[in-house]
């Protein structure tokens, strides 16, 4: 299994100030578990990065894996947004997020679980 990690927590990874989620990303990152993020949650962080964090920002990511959204994982997508736009206020940020970590078989590391209400989708 491996961990896909959502914008949020990633954002209060580089500010360093949550000490509980610090020590987790410390245990993950020393572990021999696969780190994934998707290309939404890339955007999401490097469209509210400063440029002083730019920096922190580019060794963040460099031992993470980039997962891939193909036309499955747009297809999951799809069918998320279809079951749980109106329900729950999905947007496709959050769709193609899940969609990659139920394509990548990762847990989903994220500090907004009701984003999420997929069946199946499993939390880090």
């Amino acid at each position: 299994m491996s961990v896909l990690v959502d914008s949020d927590v990633l954002i209060e990874v580089a500010r360093g100030r949550n000490h509980d989620l610090m020590s987790r990303w410390v245990k993950l990152s020393v572990s021999d578990i696969p780190v994934l993020y998707s290309p939404v949650t890339a955007a999401e962080v490097w469209a509210g990065a400063l440029p002083r964090e730019q920096r922190l920002i580019e060794e963040l990511f460099r031992p993470m894996e980039c997962a891939v959204i193909d036309e499955e994982t747009g297809r999951q997508a799809g069918e998320y947004l279809r079951q749980f736009r109106r329900s729950h206020n999905v947007e496709m940020g959050d769709a193609l997020i899940a969609a990659c970590a139920m394509q990548s078989h990762a847990a989903l590391w994220t500090r907004n679980r009701k984003h999420f209400p997929m069946k199946g989708l499993e939390f880090y």
